[in-house]
């Protein structure tokens, strides 16, 4: 694994897949772009001026050179494990349907070798990159190396239905890896899922009992977000957008959160801090994280937004 470019702990480390989507829309038009939940929210964070590297496997072909290059072009740094002779760069074709929502088909290969957690003020695993075996062991053991340390750790499932062959063993690993962050995200599709029978605001304060967890954020795609907390309960309304498609929505939600965090100061609390939010900030963290998601859902694609692209006054 090459050095990476933001030696010491004033950074956020990601580590997950990085992939290439194939957006088809419902013409049948398609374009390709770089993408996958974690690479995606690696660059959002760049693009908000946070200092962030990016832990994750491409191949060297022109899948893995054009995602090399727009995480450089993003202002991330890059470790990426050493491709091996005939590897090829995994894609997601992205179906676009009724409701400008996004079906996924994955041609995907996650087996991240084991390694140390990098110098950071805090980690932030997810997807495909947390739930597929042999990666998965990697990204658990590098979340419980952050544990140990005492850093913060978020999480977000992404659940991908097409990937999803046993709810429940897919629930234990999402409740193992959760117990272990300090922050979860999880959609209502991601809970809907995997406990389908179940409430998803009583499974969100299920994933609230972790011994490291401080909050748990449950987003309602067009609805509203809620954010619960040891001793409270907010919701917000989805920011309006003129919709173009969801693809990437709840990664630039995800990276929005984080660099509003990054900006009060909260990841370099003991613990991650966030127990010490109150009502008013923490609606105002997701007020912050749900206009950054509207600006993606307003074009195709996973395109985070820069931070020249938000109002003068975010977050």
């Amino acid at each position: 694994m090459p050095p990476d470019d933001h030696p010491g702990a004033s950074r956020l480390v990601v580590v997950g897949e990085s992939l290439v989507d194939v957006v088809v829309d419902e013409s049948g038009d398609s374009t390709s772009a770089p993408g996958g939940s974690p690479m995606n929210v690696a660059v959002g964070l760049a693009r908000l001026g946070v200092p962030t590297l990016l832990v994750t496997q491409v191949a060297d072909d022109p899948h893995g050179h054009m995602i090399v290059d727009h995480v450089r072009d993003s202002g991330a740094a890059l470790s990426r494990s050493s491709p091996r002779q005939g590897d090829r760069t995994s894609t997601a074709v992205a179906h676009i349907g009724a409701g400008k929502a996004a079906r996924y088909d994955f041609d995907i290969r996650w087996d991240l070798p084991a390694q140390d957690l990098p110098a950071t003020s805090g980690l932030h695993v997810g997807s495909l990159g947390a739930t597929l075996l042999p990666g998965r062991d990697t990204v658990l053991a590098m979340v419980r190396q952050a544990a140990a340390r005492g850093l913060f750790v978020s999480y977000d499932p992404n659940e991908r239905p097409a990937l999803l062959e046993d709810p429940e063993s897919a629930w234990r690993d999402v409740t193992e890896l959760a117990s272990l962050s300090t922050l979860v995200k999880v959609s209502e599709e991601d809970l809907e899922a995997l406990r389908p029978i179940e409430s998803v605001t009583d499974l969100a304060r299920e994933l609230l009992s972790g011994s490291r967890t401080e909050l748990v954020i449950l987003t309602r795609g067009a609805a509203s977000t809620l954010g619960f907390g040891q001793d409270l309960a907010v919701e917000v309304s989805a920011a309006p957008v003129e919709l173009v498609d969801t693809v990437g929505a709840g990664d630039s939600f995800m990276a929005a959160a984080l660099a509003v965090l990054w900006e009060w100061g909260v990841l370099g609390s003991p613990g991650g801090g966030l127990a010490s939010l109150d009502e008013d900030r923490l609606r105002e963290l997701l007020s912050a994280a749900a206009i950054a998601a509207s600006v993606t859902c307003g074009r195709r694609g996973a395109d985070p937004p820069w931070h020249s692209e938000l109002p003068p006054d975010w977050p």
